[in-house]
Protein backbone atom coordinates (compact mmCIF):
# COMPACT_ATOMS: atom_id res chain seq x y z
CA UNK A 1 0.00 0.00 0.00
CA UNK A 2 1.42 3.36 -1.01
CA UNK A 3 1.44 6.22 1.50
CA UNK A 4 1.05 9.82 0.41
CA UNK A 5 4.07 11.76 1.61
CA UNK A 6 4.47 15.55 1.61
CA UNK A 7 7.57 17.28 2.97
CA UNK A 8 7.79 20.98 3.75
CA UNK A 9 10.18 22.84 1.47
CA UNK A 10 12.04 24.16 4.55
CA UNK A 11 12.57 20.64 5.97
CA UNK A 12 15.85 19.64 7.64
CA UNK A 13 17.46 16.32 8.53
CA UNK A 14 18.32 16.33 12.23
CA UNK A 15 21.13 14.26 13.69
CA UNK A 16 22.80 13.71 17.03
CA UNK A 17 24.10 16.73 18.84
CA UNK A 18 21.60 19.08 17.18
CA UNK A 19 23.28 18.91 13.77
CA UNK A 20 20.94 19.83 10.94
CA UNK A 21 21.23 19.53 7.18
CA UNK A 22 18.90 21.27 4.76
CA UNK A 23 17.23 18.93 2.31
CA UNK A 24 17.61 19.48 -1.44
CA UNK A 25 14.50 20.18 -3.47
CA UNK A 26 12.58 16.89 -3.74
CA UNK A 27 9.57 15.86 -5.83
CA UNK A 28 7.54 15.18 -2.66
CA UNK A 29 7.75 18.85 -1.74
CA UNK A 30 5.16 19.60 -4.39
CA UNK A 31 5.14 20.85 -7.95
CA UNK A 32 5.01 24.49 -6.89
CA UNK A 33 8.38 24.07 -5.14
CA UNK A 34 10.20 21.77 -7.54
CA UNK A 35 9.17 23.95 -10.47
CA UNK A 36 10.35 27.13 -8.75
CA UNK A 37 13.11 28.91 -10.67
CA UNK A 38 14.93 31.98 -9.31
CA UNK A 39 13.56 35.32 -10.50
CA UNK A 40 16.35 37.87 -10.47
CA UNK A 41 16.77 41.61 -10.94
CA UNK A 42 19.82 43.66 -11.93
CA UNK A 43 19.89 47.46 -12.22
CA UNK A 44 22.80 49.05 -14.12
CA UNK A 45 23.23 52.83 -14.12
CA UNK A 46 25.35 55.19 -16.18
CA UNK A 47 25.61 58.90 -15.43
CA UNK A 48 25.34 62.02 -17.58
CA UNK A 49 22.74 60.67 -20.00
CA UNK A 50 23.32 59.14 -23.41
CA UNK A 51 24.35 60.60 -26.73
CA UNK A 52 21.29 61.94 -28.57
CA UNK A 53 23.00 64.12 -31.19
CA UNK A 54 21.43 67.29 -32.52
CA UNK A 55 19.86 66.72 -35.92
CA UNK A 56 21.91 69.50 -37.51
CA UNK A 57 25.09 67.57 -36.76
CA UNK A 58 24.04 64.73 -39.10
CA UNK A 59 24.75 61.99 -36.57
CA UNK A 60 21.34 60.32 -36.35
CA UNK A 61 22.90 56.88 -36.77
CA UNK A 62 24.82 57.51 -33.52
CA UNK A 63 21.72 58.18 -31.42
CA UNK A 64 21.41 55.85 -28.42
CA UNK A 65 17.65 55.61 -29.02
CA UNK A 66 16.72 53.89 -32.29
CA UNK A 67 15.89 56.43 -35.01
CA UNK A 68 15.05 54.12 -37.89
CA UNK A 69 12.97 51.03 -38.63
CA UNK A 70 13.36 48.29 -41.21
CA UNK A 71 10.62 45.76 -41.97
CA UNK A 72 8.70 46.82 -38.89
CA UNK A 73 11.66 46.39 -36.54
CA UNK A 74 13.79 49.12 -34.99
CA UNK A 75 17.33 49.47 -36.27
CA UNK A 76 20.20 49.57 -33.80
CA UNK A 77 22.25 52.73 -33.90
CA UNK A 78 26.02 52.57 -34.12
CA UNK A 79 26.43 53.12 -30.38
CA UNK A 80 24.20 50.14 -29.53
CA UNK A 81 25.26 47.86 -32.40
CA UNK A 82 27.03 45.37 -30.06
CA UNK A 83 23.61 44.53 -28.60
CA UNK A 84 22.20 43.35 -31.93
CA UNK A 85 22.72 39.61 -31.17
CA UNK A 86 20.29 40.04 -28.25
CA UNK A 87 17.52 41.75 -30.22
CA UNK A 88 14.91 39.18 -29.17
CA UNK A 89 15.98 39.51 -25.53
CA UNK A 90 15.86 43.28 -25.07
CA UNK A 91 13.74 46.36 -25.65
CA UNK A 92 14.28 50.11 -25.62
CA UNK A 93 11.84 52.22 -23.59
CA UNK A 94 11.17 55.86 -24.52
CA UNK A 95 9.35 58.78 -22.90
CA UNK A 96 10.06 57.74 -19.31
CA UNK A 97 10.46 60.25 -16.48
CA UNK A 98 10.17 60.74 -12.73
CA UNK A 99 7.62 63.45 -11.83
CA UNK A 100 9.98 64.75 -9.14
CA UNK A 101 12.87 64.94 -11.61
CA UNK A 102 12.13 68.31 -13.26
CA UNK A 103 11.66 69.90 -9.81
CA UNK A 104 14.93 68.66 -8.33
CA UNK A 105 18.59 69.58 -8.51
CA UNK A 106 19.66 67.86 -11.76
CA UNK A 107 22.64 66.32 -9.96
CA UNK A 108 20.38 64.11 -7.82
CA UNK A 109 19.08 62.19 -10.82
CA UNK A 110 21.17 59.14 -9.89
CA UNK A 111 19.87 59.30 -6.31
CA UNK A 112 16.25 59.06 -7.42
CA UNK A 113 16.73 56.76 -10.43
CA UNK A 114 15.67 53.59 -8.58
CA UNK A 115 13.45 55.37 -6.05
CA UNK A 116 11.45 58.08 -7.84
CA UNK A 117 11.79 59.92 -4.55
CA UNK A 118 9.65 62.92 -3.70
CA UNK A 119 11.54 66.14 -3.01
CA UNK A 120 10.51 66.11 0.65
CA UNK A 121 10.45 62.68 2.23
CA UNK A 122 7.92 62.45 5.05
CA UNK A 123 10.13 60.26 7.25
CA UNK A 124 12.22 62.27 9.76
CA UNK A 125 15.91 61.97 9.04
CA UNK A 126 15.38 60.20 5.71
CA UNK A 127 16.87 61.67 2.56
CA UNK A 128 15.33 59.37 0.00
CA UNK A 129 12.80 56.56 -0.35
CA UNK A 130 13.37 52.86 -0.92
CA UNK A 131 15.06 51.72 -4.12
CA UNK A 132 13.58 49.14 -6.46
CA UNK A 133 16.49 46.75 -5.89
CA UNK A 134 15.85 46.74 -2.15
CA UNK A 135 12.15 46.00 -2.59
CA UNK A 136 13.20 43.01 -4.69
CA UNK A 137 15.72 42.02 -2.01
CA UNK A 138 13.06 42.20 0.69
CA UNK A 139 10.97 39.60 -1.16
CA UNK A 140 13.81 37.32 -2.32
CA UNK A 141 16.33 37.32 0.53
CA UNK A 142 14.90 34.21 2.19
CA UNK A 143 15.86 32.18 -0.90
CA UNK A 144 19.53 33.12 -1.21
CA UNK A 145 22.73 33.70 0.72
CA UNK A 146 22.93 37.47 0.29
CA UNK A 147 19.89 39.79 0.32
CA UNK A 148 21.43 42.03 -2.35
CA UNK A 149 24.68 43.03 -3.99
CA UNK A 150 25.39 46.77 -4.25
CA UNK A 151 28.26 47.74 -6.56
CA UNK A 152 29.65 51.01 -7.87
CA UNK A 153 32.63 52.36 -9.71
CA UNK A 154 33.56 54.08 -6.41
CA UNK A 155 33.06 52.35 -3.08
CA UNK A 156 30.93 53.73 -0.28
CA UNK A 157 28.01 56.11 -0.56
CA UNK A 158 29.55 59.38 -1.75
CA UNK A 159 27.63 62.41 -0.52
CA UNK A 160 24.24 64.03 -1.08
CA UNK A 161 23.61 64.93 -4.75
CA UNK A 162 26.93 63.31 -5.69
CA UNK A 163 26.26 59.82 -4.42
CA UNK A 164 28.44 56.80 -5.11
CA UNK A 165 25.54 54.36 -4.87
CA UNK A 166 22.14 53.92 -6.52
CA UNK A 167 20.77 51.68 -3.77
CA UNK A 168 18.59 53.01 -0.94
CA UNK A 169 17.30 51.11 2.07
CA UNK A 170 13.70 50.68 3.17
CA UNK A 171 14.25 53.82 5.28
CA UNK A 172 15.60 55.79 2.30
CA UNK A 173 19.23 55.79 3.41
CA UNK A 174 22.07 55.20 0.91
CA UNK A 175 23.57 51.73 1.04
CA UNK A 176 27.35 51.53 0.63
CA UNK A 177 28.64 50.05 -2.60
CA UNK A 178 31.66 47.83 -3.19
CA UNK A 179 34.04 48.39 -6.11
CA UNK A 180 36.90 45.94 -5.55
CA UNK A 181 36.58 42.64 -7.48
CA UNK A 182 38.58 40.64 -4.96
CA UNK A 183 36.51 41.87 -2.02
CA UNK A 184 33.33 41.15 -3.97
CA UNK A 185 34.57 37.64 -4.76
CA UNK A 186 35.52 36.97 -1.13
CA UNK A 187 32.15 38.15 0.10
CA UNK A 188 30.24 36.02 -2.40
CA UNK A 189 32.31 32.85 -2.68
CA UNK A 190 34.56 32.52 0.34
CA UNK A 191 32.01 30.33 2.18
CA UNK A 192 33.76 27.15 0.99
CA UNK A 193 37.15 28.11 2.45
CA UNK A 194 38.39 26.51 5.62
CA UNK A 195 36.37 24.37 7.95
CA UNK A 196 32.71 25.12 8.60
CA UNK A 197 33.46 25.43 12.32
CA UNK A 198 36.05 28.13 11.66
CA UNK A 199 33.69 30.06 9.42
CA UNK A 200 30.93 29.86 12.02
CA UNK A 201 33.29 31.28 14.62
CA UNK A 202 34.45 34.13 12.42
CA UNK A 203 30.91 35.14 11.57
CA UNK A 204 29.81 35.06 15.20
CA UNK A 205 32.74 37.22 16.28
CA UNK A 206 32.09 39.75 13.51
CA UNK A 207 28.38 39.97 14.33
CA UNK A 208 29.16 40.59 18.00
CA UNK A 209 31.70 43.26 17.01
CA UNK A 210 29.17 45.03 14.79
CA UNK A 211 26.62 44.98 17.62
CA UNK A 212 29.12 46.44 20.06
CA UNK A 213 30.28 49.17 17.71
CA UNK A 214 26.71 50.05 16.75
CA UNK A 215 25.70 50.64 20.39
CA UNK A 216 28.74 52.86 21.01
CA UNK A 217 28.06 54.82 17.85
CA UNK A 218 24.42 55.42 18.82
CA UNK A 219 25.54 56.77 22.19
CA UNK A 220 27.96 59.15 20.47
CA UNK A 221 25.33 60.17 17.92
CA UNK A 222 23.19 61.81 20.63
CA UNK A 223 26.01 64.26 21.36
CA UNK A 224 26.72 65.41 17.78
CA UNK A 225 25.58 68.32 15.64
CA UNK A 226 23.36 68.01 12.55
CA UNK A 227 26.04 67.45 9.88
CA UNK A 228 27.94 64.97 12.05
CA UNK A 229 24.71 63.13 12.83
CA UNK A 230 24.13 62.73 9.08
CA UNK A 231 27.59 61.22 8.69
CA UNK A 232 26.99 58.94 11.65
CA UNK A 233 23.65 57.91 10.20
CA UNK A 234 25.37 56.77 7.02
CA UNK A 235 27.97 54.95 9.10
CA UNK A 236 25.33 53.12 11.13
CA UNK A 237 23.48 52.22 7.95
CA UNK A 238 26.70 50.63 6.68
CA UNK A 239 27.04 48.63 9.89
CA UNK A 240 23.43 47.46 9.73
CA UNK A 241 23.92 46.36 6.14
CA UNK A 242 27.06 44.47 7.10
CA UNK A 243 25.26 42.72 9.95
CA UNK A 244 22.39 41.62 7.72
CA UNK A 245 24.88 40.12 5.27
CA UNK A 246 26.72 38.32 8.05
CA UNK A 247 23.54 36.85 9.48
CA UNK A 248 22.48 35.69 6.00
CA UNK A 249 25.89 34.09 5.46
CA UNK A 250 25.66 32.20 8.72
CA UNK A 251 22.29 30.71 7.82
CA UNK A 252 23.72 29.24 4.60
CA UNK A 253 27.20 28.22 5.67
CA UNK A 254 26.34 24.51 5.99
CA UNK A 255 24.99 24.38 2.44
CA UNK A 256 27.75 24.02 -0.18
CA UNK A 257 28.05 26.47 -3.03
CA UNK A 258 27.44 25.39 -6.58
CA UNK A 259 30.68 24.31 -8.24
CA UNK A 260 31.71 26.91 -10.80
CA UNK A 261 34.68 27.85 -12.94
CA UNK A 262 36.37 31.05 -11.73
CA UNK A 263 39.42 30.77 -13.98
CA UNK A 264 38.33 33.63 -16.27
CA UNK A 265 38.28 36.13 -13.41
CA UNK A 266 41.05 38.65 -12.82
CA UNK A 267 40.49 39.66 -9.22
CA UNK A 268 43.39 42.10 -9.39
CA UNK A 269 41.57 44.27 -11.94
CA UNK A 270 40.90 47.75 -10.55
CA UNK A 271 39.00 50.84 -11.61
CA UNK A 272 42.36 52.56 -12.02
CA UNK A 273 43.42 50.10 -14.71
CA UNK A 274 41.96 49.22 -18.11
CA UNK A 275 38.23 50.14 -18.09
CA UNK A 276 36.94 47.20 -20.14
CA UNK A 277 38.82 44.64 -18.04
CA UNK A 278 37.46 46.16 -14.85
CA UNK A 279 33.83 46.30 -16.00
CA UNK A 280 33.90 42.80 -17.45
CA UNK A 281 35.26 41.29 -14.26
CA UNK A 282 32.54 43.03 -12.25
CA UNK A 283 29.88 41.78 -14.68
CA UNK A 284 31.38 38.29 -14.52
CA UNK A 285 31.04 38.34 -10.74
CA UNK A 286 27.38 39.34 -11.00
CA UNK A 287 26.72 36.56 -13.51
CA UNK A 288 28.42 33.98 -11.28
CA UNK A 289 26.44 35.19 -8.27
CA UNK A 290 23.18 34.82 -10.19
CA UNK A 291 24.15 31.40 -11.51
CA UNK A 292 24.95 30.15 -7.99
CA UNK A 293 21.79 31.81 -6.64
CA UNK A 294 23.83 33.71 -4.05
CA UNK A 295 21.67 36.80 -4.54
CA UNK A 296 18.69 37.77 -6.67
CA UNK A 297 19.04 41.55 -6.46
CA UNK A 298 21.98 43.58 -7.83
CA UNK A 299 22.56 47.30 -8.34
CA UNK A 300 25.67 48.45 -10.23
CA UNK A 301 26.57 52.12 -10.75
CA UNK A 302 28.94 52.32 -13.74
CA UNK A 303 29.55 56.08 -13.58
CA UNK A 304 28.80 58.93 -11.15
CA UNK A 305 27.16 62.24 -11.96
CA UNK A 306 28.84 65.59 -12.60
CA UNK A 307 32.36 64.34 -13.17
CA UNK A 308 32.69 62.60 -9.82
CA UNK A 309 34.94 59.58 -9.39
CA UNK A 310 37.53 57.65 -11.34
CA UNK A 311 35.26 56.68 -14.25
CA UNK A 312 35.07 60.28 -15.47
CA UNK A 313 38.54 59.69 -16.93
CA UNK A 314 37.62 56.47 -18.72
CA UNK A 315 37.01 58.16 -22.11
CA UNK A 316 40.56 59.53 -21.96
CA UNK A 317 41.88 56.01 -21.39
CA UNK A 318 39.90 54.88 -24.46
CA UNK A 319 41.55 57.51 -26.66
CA UNK A 320 38.77 60.12 -26.59
CA UNK A 321 39.62 63.77 -26.09
CA UNK A 322 37.64 64.74 -22.97
CA UNK A 323 36.31 63.32 -19.74
CA UNK A 324 32.87 61.69 -19.57
CA UNK A 325 31.08 64.66 -18.00
CA UNK A 326 32.67 67.15 -20.42
CA UNK A 327 31.72 65.00 -23.41
CA UNK A 328 28.13 64.87 -22.20
CA UNK A 329 27.93 68.67 -22.51
CA UNK A 330 29.25 68.71 -26.10
CA UNK A 331 27.07 70.44 -28.71
CA UNK A 332 29.45 70.33 -31.68
CA UNK A 333 29.59 67.41 -34.10
CA UNK A 334 32.96 66.03 -33.02
CA UNK A 335 32.14 66.23 -29.32
CA UNK A 336 28.77 64.51 -29.74
CA UNK A 337 30.37 61.80 -31.86
CA UNK A 338 32.97 61.14 -29.17
CA UNK A 339 30.26 60.97 -26.52
CA UNK A 340 28.45 58.41 -28.67
CA UNK A 341 31.65 56.39 -28.96
CA UNK A 342 31.71 56.14 -25.17
CA UNK A 343 28.12 54.84 -25.32
CA UNK A 344 29.45 52.26 -27.79
CA UNK A 345 32.04 51.20 -25.23
CA UNK A 346 29.32 50.74 -22.60
CA UNK A 347 27.22 48.72 -25.05
CA UNK A 348 30.17 46.40 -25.57
CA UNK A 349 30.35 45.78 -21.82
CA UNK A 350 26.60 45.12 -21.65
CA UNK A 351 26.87 42.66 -24.54
CA UNK A 352 29.56 40.79 -22.63
CA UNK A 353 27.27 40.61 -19.58
CA UNK A 354 24.30 39.35 -21.59
CA UNK A 355 26.50 36.71 -23.21
CA UNK A 356 27.59 35.50 -19.78
CA UNK A 357 24.00 35.33 -18.51
CA UNK A 358 22.97 33.39 -21.62
CA UNK A 359 25.81 30.96 -21.03
CA UNK A 360 24.59 29.94 -17.58
CA UNK A 361 21.58 27.65 -17.50
CA UNK A 362 18.56 27.20 -15.26
CA UNK A 363 16.24 24.22 -15.64
CA UNK A 364 13.92 26.14 -17.96
CA UNK A 365 16.34 28.25 -19.98
CA UNK A 366 19.24 30.65 -19.57
CA UNK A 367 19.88 32.76 -16.50
CA UNK A 368 19.07 35.80 -18.65
CA UNK A 369 15.62 34.34 -19.36
CA UNK A 370 15.02 34.39 -15.60
CA UNK A 371 16.60 37.78 -14.92
CA UNK A 372 15.25 41.26 -15.61
CA UNK A 373 18.12 43.62 -16.40
CA UNK A 374 17.40 47.35 -16.24
CA UNK A 375 19.99 49.65 -17.85
CA UNK A 376 19.69 53.39 -18.09
CA UNK A 377 20.45 56.88 -16.88
CA UNK A 378 18.73 59.52 -14.79
CA UNK A 379 18.95 62.08 -17.60
CA UNK A 380 18.50 61.90 -21.36
CA UNK A 381 21.06 64.50 -22.34
CA UNK A 382 23.00 66.09 -19.49
CA UNK A 383 20.71 67.45 -16.75
CA UNK A 384 17.54 66.79 -18.80
CA UNK A 385 15.17 64.73 -16.60
CA UNK A 386 12.77 63.58 -19.33
CA UNK A 387 12.84 60.77 -21.91
CA UNK A 388 15.24 58.84 -19.68
CA UNK A 389 17.28 56.39 -21.79
CA UNK A 390 16.14 52.95 -20.67
CA UNK A 391 16.84 49.44 -21.88
CA UNK A 392 15.26 46.33 -20.39
CA UNK A 393 16.64 42.89 -21.16
CA UNK A 394 15.87 39.31 -20.18
CA UNK A 395 12.85 38.00 -18.31
CA UNK A 396 11.47 35.83 -21.13
CA UNK A 397 10.27 33.28 -18.58
CA UNK A 398 8.55 36.07 -16.66
CA UNK A 399 6.43 37.08 -19.61
CA UNK A 400 8.54 39.88 -21.11
CA UNK A 401 8.16 40.20 -24.88
CA UNK A 402 11.15 41.86 -26.49
CA UNK A 403 12.44 43.22 -29.77
CA UNK A 404 10.57 46.53 -29.43
CA UNK A 405 11.24 50.23 -29.11
CA UNK A 406 8.33 51.02 -26.82
CA UNK A 407 7.03 54.54 -26.17
CA UNK A 408 3.62 55.91 -25.34
CA UNK A 409 4.04 59.61 -24.73
CA UNK A 410 5.34 60.58 -21.31
CA UNK A 411 5.25 57.62 -18.93
CA UNK A 412 6.12 57.45 -15.26
CA UNK A 413 9.24 55.43 -14.60
CA UNK A 414 7.57 54.17 -11.42
CA UNK A 415 4.95 52.44 -13.60
CA UNK A 416 7.80 50.55 -15.27
CA UNK A 417 9.15 49.62 -11.85
CA UNK A 418 5.78 48.37 -10.65
CA UNK A 419 5.55 46.28 -13.85
CA UNK A 420 8.99 44.81 -13.10
CA UNK A 421 7.90 43.89 -9.57
CA UNK A 422 4.75 42.21 -10.82
CA UNK A 423 6.78 40.28 -13.42
CA UNK A 424 9.03 39.09 -10.60
CA UNK A 425 5.88 37.80 -8.89
CA UNK A 426 6.15 40.46 -6.17
CA UNK A 427 2.61 41.58 -5.45
CA UNK A 428 3.19 45.27 -4.70
CA UNK A 429 0.09 47.44 -5.01
CA UNK A 430 2.20 50.47 -5.94
CA UNK A 431 5.75 51.75 -6.10
CA UNK A 432 6.73 55.37 -5.37
CA UNK A 433 4.33 57.57 -7.38
CA UNK A 434 3.11 54.84 -9.73
CA UNK A 435 -0.39 55.01 -11.17
CA UNK A 436 -0.49 51.46 -12.55
CA UNK A 437 1.40 48.93 -14.64
CA UNK A 438 2.27 49.08 -18.34
CA UNK A 439 -0.32 46.74 -19.73
CA UNK A 440 -0.01 46.17 -23.46
CA UNK A 441 3.72 46.87 -23.42
CA UNK A 442 6.71 44.52 -23.20
CA UNK A 443 5.25 43.29 -19.89
CA UNK A 444 2.69 40.85 -21.19
CA UNK A 445 1.59 39.39 -17.85
CA UNK A 446 1.04 42.50 -15.69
Amino acid sequence: MSISLRIDRRAFLRGMGGVTLALPVLDVMGAEVTAQIPRRFCAIYTANGMSLPKSENGLDEWSWFPTAEHNGEFAFGKSTEPLRPFRKQLSFMGGLYHPSGPKADPHVCSDMWLTGAPLHNPKPGAYNSVGLDQVVALHTKQHCRQPSLVLSIDAGTGFLSRTGTISYSLEGRPLPAENNPRRVFDRLFRGDRGSLESEHGKLQRRIKLVDAVSESARSLDRQLGKSDRERMDQYLTSLTEMESRLVASERWIDIPLKKQDYSHLNLDATSEGEPAEYYRNMFDLIALAFDADITRSVAFMLNREDGMGISDTFPLKLGLSKTHHNLSHAVDKDGQLQFARYDLFLSQQLAHFFERLNGYRDRNGSVLDNTIVLFGSGASTTHTPRNLPTLIAGGANMGLKHGAYWRNGETRMSNVYLSILRSLDIGQESFADSTGTLSGSIFSRV
